[in-house]
């Protein structure tokens, strides 16, 4: 399979869960699919669809930025956006 499916993958099953939700109370999981190299532009990681800053601030952000940070690697990888993202 590749990134992009496992990342469409991966996406669908945190919505599935509602972990996306607003009302949740878990933190948001990571968009990583354990596929970690960067671009050959270094844009971005070729698995998770993350930036460097991205990935960065990923460990001290809040579930509002880490929704924002997934709904940015979604788009950046071409994919739709789950309603909980929009």
């Amino acid at each position: 399979m590749n990134a992009v499916k496992m990342l469409a993958a991966r996406a669908c099953q945190i919505s599935a869960t509602g972990q996306f939700g607003l009302k949740s109370a878990e933190p948001v999981p990571s968009p990583c699919v354990s596929v970690c190299r960067m671009a050959p532009d270094r844009s971005h990681c070729e698995g998770c669809f993350r930036t460097l800053d991205d990935i960065r601030a990923w460990s001290q952000a809040g579930n509002g930025e880490r929704r924002a940070i997934w709904a940015a690697a979604l788009r950046r990888a071409g994919l739709v956006l789950p309603e909980e993202l929009e």
